[in-house]
């Protein structure tokens, strides 16, 4: 028997939401503040909803929606065009790779693995910014936002993990 049309419909939202929340995390960190040097430190949420779901349902959040989601990362934050997109790419692709590795490991070793991976995306981002800018673009700002950005994993994981055990443990 066919399932009713509220049932695809529910199934379908549910599929939404890896991406949903991604975006939503794109959408926090380029949220204008007050705080005038918060932008060059803000962590970069949507990198680790990238990795989250890449490792957890890779399914739902496949390598062009990531490069959809950076290149929409490029267009609002105002960096240049395609930096977040590789980089999210990249990100999803190794981090999808080693899916069979992290699942079942503990979270200290995705912490870690997270924090590698981090470095050099944040690393790539500011390589592929000072090629496109034309000139080296100060790496201060960038150490801040990959320490913020890995003490906030922990946090933002959790909540990924609830939203998962939540909307998406039977689809």
């Amino acid at each position: 028997m066919k399932p009713s049309v509220w049932v695809r419909m529910d199934t379908w939202v549910r599929h939404l939401i890896p991406a949903t929340a991604t975006i939503f995390l794109l959408l926090i960190t380029v949220v204008p503040t007050r705080l005038t040097v918060f932008a060059d430190i803000a962590p970069m949420l949507p990198l680790m909803g990238v990795y989250y779901w890449a490792i957890y349902r890779p399914d739902l959040l496949p390598a062009w929606l990531a490069f959809a989601i950076g290149l929409l990362g490029d267009i609002v934050g105002g960096t240049p065009l395609g930096a977040n997109a590789l980089v999210l790419l990249l990100v999803q692709g190794t981090a999808a790779a080693q899916r069979r590795f992290f699942l079942g490991k503990s979270f200290t070793v995705t912490w870690w693995a997270f924090g590698l991976l981090a470095a050099g995306a944040i690393a790539l981002n500011w390589l592929l910014v000072s090629v496109i800018v034309g000139r080296v673009v100060d790496p201060a700002p960038v150490l801040f936002e990959y320490l913020m950005t890995l003490c906030c994993f922990p946090l933002l994981t959790w909540v990924l993990a609830r939203t998962q055990m939540a909307f998406l443990l039977d689809v």
